[in-house]
């Protein structure tokens, strides 16, 4: 009896063991994988950051490195920081790098709206069709990610040129005599960076428009609604998370793009990306193009800090 006893102990004793030493591990890798974005964005965003912003209050010299100590130790011990601020001061001063912002946010603004436009319609017809053609259609979509995004851009500069094949078929077809202008114009800029960056706008409002309740759409049908108002009244309001999220992946890279504007674009209209390359790699003043950097930086984090407030709302409207 007293045996017995002290066997079923033991047992639970082992159990009990067991158990903390599974909800240990449980503890151990939720942190982990918790902690695996913080990681990264510690790494790659937060660390680079900061080395920018002391680099942005820095002078320019000639020297390796191209710009002075922002801190420095006296002989007698003593830390002298010099913090510069005359290159914020250079970038409100200076209309070309007011113009190269302005530029960048009309641009990137353009582009997300006529990524919008053909997105919407492409990520509607393919969350509706049937499920056997709708892998392809998806693949169809990713499909130009598999090709290197400068040849691709190299591409459109052959089409797009005076000799290219757009012209060619214009003058074929009869529309013109002569050849169009379309390199180094903004309207290169807008079908580069509309096709680089389409793909971005279609998967998120593919996925939002995919996990719909359908069975509000049929509801309003048997209600009487006609096609467009259901469109208007159902679909359009439920997939706005997706427009937004859309919106904002392409919006936020189009707006510092370098490589779009650089080979298809103006001289004459540069957009900030531009700009913030010549000041590293040309004039070789990086404390300015730290600065340039940064107050971009600024001016993204605003339609993300607008996203969040939103999604919050949206959050609480839910509840």
């Amino acid at each position: 009896m007293a045996t017995d006893t002290c066997r079923e102990d033991r047992g639970r004793w082992r159990q009990g063991i067991a158990t903390h030493l599974l909800q240990a591990l449980g503890d151990a890798w939720r942190t982990l994988v918790v902690g695996v974005p913080y990681v990264w964005l510690l790494l790659f965003f937060l660390v680079p950051f900061l080395i920018i912003l002391k680099i942005s209050f820095a002078v320019s010299i000639i020297a390796r490195p191209p710009y002075t100590p922002l801190w420095d130790w006296g002989p007698d011990g003593t830390l002298t920081i010099s913090l510069n601020v005359i290159n914020y001061a250079f970038l409100l001063e200076d209309p070309l790098y007011i113009l190269g912002y302005l530029n960048s946010l009309k641009i990137a603004a353009i582009s997300t709206v006529l990524c919008l436009l053909v997105g919407y319609p492409i990520a509607y017809g393919i969350a509706r069709s049937p499920h056997g053609t709708r892998n392809l259609l998806l693949l169809l979509v990713i499909l130009p990610f598999w090709t290197s995004f400068l040849l691709r851009i190299y591409a459109w500069m052959g089409i797009l040129n005076k000799q290219g094949v757009l012209n060619n078929m214009l003058i074929a077809l009869g529309v013109v005599d002569q050849p169009i202008t379309f390199m180094n114009t903004d309207f290169a800029v807008y079908v580069g960076i509309v096709y680089s960056y389409l793909p971005f706008m279609i998967l998120p409002i593919y996925v939002n428009l995919e996990r719909m309740d359908i069975s509000l759409v049929e509801a309003a049908m048997d209600l009487g609604s006609r096609p467009s108002r259901v469109f208007i009244d159902v679909t359009l309001p439920l997939s706005v998370p997706g427009i937004v999220a859309g919106s904002l992946l392409v919006f936020i890279p189009a707006t510092g793009e370098y490589v779009i504007p650089a080979l298809l674009g103006s001289p004459s209209n540069p957009m900030i990306g531009r700009v913030l390359f010549d000041e590293f790699y040309t004039n070789r003043d990086w404390p300015l193009a730290s600065a340039v950097a940064v107050m971009l930086l600024i001016v993204l984090v605003v339609p993300i800090l607008l996203f969040q407030r939103y999604q919050l709302r949206q959050g609480e409207d839910g509840r």
